[in-house]
């Protein structure tokens, strides 16, 4: 395996901290594997996938013993710089979903969104995590005339799928209610979402996990991946695992494991950036006039998502994005897509146009060709994989979790029945022609987002 998911390089140093990672607690109880140790499950990676599973199977059978590895700290990957939406969508857009798989696997799709919800919040409820979990709800808001119409069509949607209960439409004025801002002109609202500190929330997990009975080692990351007969062999710098089966649960990293070629085709890793503001005075909140905690995400194709925190600053993601693939995987550096980002919250609000911003950082989601999260196997049913988050996991990866879990005890549920469960894929091209494939969805997307904000004032 070259450059193992998580490996300390000396670019590190080049990588930015999440304001969530700067802002929480610092790992004192970390330690790394050393030895030799034989066990029945091994998970490779250690953020919200990984940790679910493990926590899960070890709630169902305190007889199996789990180990996972994480190659740096937990909370140092995706789990630990995302946004923290609790969300219920799934894949990229509900209308591609409806497309690509139809009208029953899009209803069964967002019935285990919803449940994954549900989930994340019964978890947080029952064990009293300190995720800083609030459940607010989250606005879908439009700009232009365009954008309302597809927002409109996409509630027709909801309805002929019997799902609209979840949702409501939202014009400008209700929607003025929680969010000052003149820019938004409708939504739609999902009451039945939630924000967390996803750093604190996966260093939660750690500990759930810890408590259930698994065994935890950071900073160890798999360099070997190796099938000797019924056993696999990992080997990581001072220690090596052998296991019956094996969870890769590494997501946008996947492509490194070189000794599983059918991994690496399934899915790219894509950059995403985010920014965060300096605390924002009661004054300056009046005046904006956001005053509820509600989450927003634009209908853009290339969408900006945006969240209070619990201590009174902005966040803000998205736009354009960059593929990870090789070198690109060590660091990110894009003061272009950060401005880019200043300059769309202080148009969204104008009067925060002297804010400063505290942190920039940005990190690699999973990306599937039909934009569809998949749960799939390698060579058999011992070695199980989840890729494909399209950038809304943090529900989607812990139920997932749960799923995996249950496929690892050979159990047949609800959730292994999923239709994501080793479903047929479409391969994701290689070398450049991935490069090549890849550019030219983005660029059909900033050309579709350029016509349908045309008329705008920017």
């Amino acid at each position: 395996m070259s450059n193992p998911p998580g490996i300390k390089t000396e670019s590190d140093k080049d990588i930015p901290v999440s304001f969530w990672q700067a802002y929480g607690e610092t790992p004192t109880t970390a330690h790394s594997l050393m030895g030799d140790i034989v066990v029945d499950v091994a998970v490779i990676g250690g953020g919200f996938t990984g940790l679910s599973t493990a926590r899960e199977i070890r709630s169902a059978d305190q007889a199996q013993r789990v180990v996972v590895l994480e190659g740096n700290y937990v909370g140092y990957g995706a789990s630990g710089r995302n946004g923290g939406f609790n969300m219920s969508l799934f894949g990229l857009e509900p209308e591609l979903t409806m497309l690509r798989w139809g009208k029953e696997k899009t209803i069964q799709a967002q019935n285990y969104m919803k449940h994954a919800v549900h989930y994340v919040q019964d978890l947080v409820r029952t064990h009293d995590l300190k995720s800083d979990y609030q459940h607010t709800g989250m606005y879908r808001v439009a700009y232009s005339d365009a954008q309302l119409k597809r927002l409109v069509a996409r509630m027709e949607l909801f309805e002929k799928l019997g799902i609209a209960d979840q949702f409501s439409f939202k014009t400008r004025e209700q929607i003025r209610e929680d969010v000052g801002s003149k820019k938004f002109q409708a939504a739609i609202f999902e009451a039945g979402s939630g924000i967390l500190n996803p750093y604190k929330h996966v260093r939660e997990l750690k500990r759930l996990a810890e408590n259930a009975g698994a065994e935890v080692f950071e900073n160890t990351p798999v360099t070997h991946v190796a099938r000797n007969g019924q056993a696999i062999k990992l080997t990581t710098p001072n220690g090596t695992v052998t296991c019956k089966k094996l969870v890769i649960a590494v997501n946008a990293w996947s492509g490194f494991i070189q000794e599983l070629p059918k991994i690496r085709s399934r899915q790219v890793p894509v950059w995403t950036a985010q920014v965060v503001t300096a605390p924002l005075s009661q004054a300056q909140w009046d005046e904006i006039g956001w005053a509820g905690r509600q989450s927003i995400e634009d209908n853009r194709q290339l969408l900006h998502y945006f969240r209070r925190t619990v201590c009174g600053r902005i966040t803000m993601g998205g736009g354009n994005v960059i593929l990870g693939r090789g070198k690109k995987m060590g660091r990110m550096d894009v003061p272009k897509i950060w401005n880019n980002l200043e300059c769309h919250l202080k148009w969204l609000f104008p009067a925060l146009k002297n804010i400063t911003f505290d942190y920039h950082w940005g990190g690699p989601v999973s990306i599937n060709m039909d934009m569809t999260p998949e749960i799939g196997f390698i060579g058999d049913e011992r070695v199980i994989y989840a890729s494909g988050c399209i950038g809304h996991g943090v529900s989607l990866t812990q139920l997932n979790g749960r799923t995996i879990a249950d496929l690892i005890l050979e159990k047949k549920t609800n959730l292994t029945d999923f239709w994501i469960v080793n479903r047929k894929a479409i391969r994701w091209p290689p070398g450049p022609l991935g490069s090549l494939a890849f550019n030219t969805i983005k660029g059909g997307l900033k050309l579709w987002d350029a016509f349908e904000e045309r008329n705008l004032t920017r």
